[in-house]
């Protein structure tokens, strides 16, 4: 769609496209075209889109032959998307981040930028076989950044423990209208068995979280500042810290597997107190 068509349909069902929502639509269709091309859809496939809006990149997956199911949040949209695309497209309106999503094999949306990080987490727990996604760039990079650098952070590691994830090409504000104020990009998510073994996952990525939360510390220092983290350990074992592997690093200086070790080590020394 042009961005006059894109005006003329909004305007017809009352919307005006709202920043708040991220509400930018794509009219470049060649990188619609490469999305699902990227994605490499079968008729057996059923695909998730999050955030479809008036539907552009829903007709060109629904045009593989695959099954698709659309989650939109705005009401609007879901009557319009249910007029143009009828039985053809299984539609749910609902909150994708707080929606329990069907089955599927793959993932393709451009989702808004707003709720990207919690439907990546959402969908790494969750499981599929791979994932192309618009994203913003900044994320993106976020996303694949390597320690030792400024964009290396929570994000990174997690994205690194259950998936391999690669920028596959960049697309310009003037791609989308109205134009948004950060370059975009597509990204392919393939989820993959985890690089390294921790005790506890949910206690390694709550370390993840607590050092990273105060990356400027060293990590026996940002695990003792962080408050939620520090009331689940007790007073001896707060006082031991300075004993962990890696202490006097900063969180970006250890690379995944090292935050691995640390977490090991810490839960090591919590049961080893108990016990006590």
């Amino acid at each position: 769609m042009k961005a006059e068509h894109i005006k003329g349909v909004l305007s017809s069902i009352g919307k005006k496209p709202t920043k708040r929502l991220g509400q930018n639509f794509l009219l470049d269709e060649s990188v619609i075209s490469r999305q699902v091309d990227f994605a490499e859809i079968s008729s057996e496939d059923t695909v998730l889109e999050i955030g479809p809006g008036l539907g552009n990149l829903t007709e060109a997956i629904l045009a593989t032959g695959a099954k698709v199911v659309a989650v939109e949040k705005d009401p609007d949209f879901v009557r319009f998307l249910q007029k143009r695309f009828g039985p053809r497209l299984q539609l749910i309106q609902a909150d994708a981040v707080k929606a329990f999503l069907p089955e599927f094999d793959k993932v393709v949306s451009n989702l808004p930028y707003q709720i990207s990080s919690p439907i990546v987490f959402k969908l790494l727990e969750i499981g599929f076989e791979s994932a192309v996604l618009m994203l913003q760039l900044e994320f993106a990079e976020r996303m694949v950044a390597k320690p030792g650098t400024q964009e290396y952070g929570r994000l990174s590691v997690g994205v690194y423990y259950r998936a391999d994830c690669e920028i596959l090409f960049k697309v310009p504000p003037s791609a989308f209208w109205p134009q948004p104020r950060v370059d975009s990009c597509v990204v392919r998510l393939v989820p993959k068995e985890p690089p390294f073994v921790v005790g506890n996952e949910a206690f390694f990525f709550e370390v993840v979280r607590a050092i990273f939360s105060h990356r400027r510390k060293k990590i026996a220092n940002s695990l003792a500042s962080d408050g939620p983290f520090r009331r689940t350990l007790s007073t001896e074992v707060v006082g031991n810290l300075g004993s962990l592997p890696y202490a006097s690093k900063r969180a970006e200086e250890l690379t995944p597997e090292m935050m691995g070790q640390l977490a090991d080590a810490l839960l090591a020394m919590t049961a080893s107190n108990k016990k006590d």
